[in-house]
């Protein structure tokens, strides 16, 4: 290494763990409500939505290497990955808002001009959450050499992911509700996403500020792609943390569906929402949203 191991600022630390907390308002709301949302929302079949849902995931299993090699490739004056988190910053909460914006019906739009809508923004939602999220999870490695340092980085950063989770767990509904009295569900769910996608914005721009790569290689190791590929395929540590990887996000998307399907249907949603009288806001089942055939 090029620079001896430093110590992080608590606001460094702070501001890299901001990151990670603007990528789970993304995440956790794609676990928790995105199937849901497309049924009962925009009114498409479970087919239909599952389809939507899986096939971004095959791109992205081809996309994340690809990825990786472009932000170890990249060299700019702040850095290799801190860029991605700016450029993507924007994006990201423009295509956020879209992909949970519902067509009007007035617009005349088909069954499969509404399918084809959903798919493409929730593609390009999860093109840039790799774009992002993949050189963030490096900037950890590059702040400092310290490993002690490191560990209390990544403190820092699961802190920020569990409120962020919480945030979001505990008042999309509630804020969907709220937007959509004297409107409906689908405005409901643009302005709350709006609100997410605001925060994700102001989150990653500060972990951009606030934090500094100081680790760099002292030469640079050429090679090319598909050896770097043939590389990982042969490391069996890798692989090992793969399927667990996969095994985890299985048992997150299956969790997630079942915990949403249980609150709506069979929770007493009067009950649950008490704590919201005090703030005026309305209980979601005052909610109206797009019928379905």
């Amino acid at each position: 290494m090029s620079t001896p191991p430093q110590k992080l600022s608590f606001i460094e630390k702070a501001g890299y763990s901001a990151g990670d907390a603007a990528a789970n308002f993304v995440f956790m709301t794609m676990v928790l409500f995105q199937l849901n949302f497309y049924t009962d929302v925009f009114g498409l079949s479970a087919n239909a939505a599952a389809a939507i849902l899986l096939w971004p995931r095959l791109w992205d299993a081809l996309f994340d290497p690809i990825m990786g090699v472009l932000a170890d490739r990249t060299n700019t004056r702040w850095g290799k990955f801190r860029p991605w988190v700016l450029w993507t910053s924007v994006p990201w909460a423009i295509v956020m808002v879209l992909a949970y914006t519902t067509p009007d019906e007035s617009w005349g739009w088909s069954t499969g001009m509404v399918i084809a809508y959903a798919g493409i923004t929730n593609a390009v939602l999860m093109t840039l959450y790799s774009m992002n999220n993949m050189p963030y999870s490096a900037l950890g490695g590059v702040m400092t050499g310290d490993l002690n340092e490191r560990t209390k980085l990544n403190s820092y950063r699961f802190v920020s992911v569990n409120v962020a989770q919480f945030i979001v767990g505990g008042l999309t509904l509630p804020l969907v509700a709220k937007f959509a009295e004297g409107h409906d569900r689908q405005h409901g769910w643009q302005m709350t996403m709006t609100i997410w996608a605001g925060l994700c914005l102001v989150l990653f721009l500060i972990t951009f500020f606030t934090t500094k790569e100081r680790i760099k290689p002292v030469a640079e190791v050429k090679s090319s792609p598909k050896q770097d590929f043939v590389d990982l395929l042969r490391n069996q540590p890798w692989r090992t943390l793969m399927i667990f990887t996969l095994f985890n996000f299985g048992m997150l998307a299956y969790r997630g569906g079942a915990h949403y399907n249980f609150y709506h249907r069979y929770a007493d949603k009067a009950a649950m929402f008490d704590f919201l009288e005090k703030s005026d806001s309305p209980r979601p089942t005052s909610c109206k949203g797009r019928r379905t055939s």
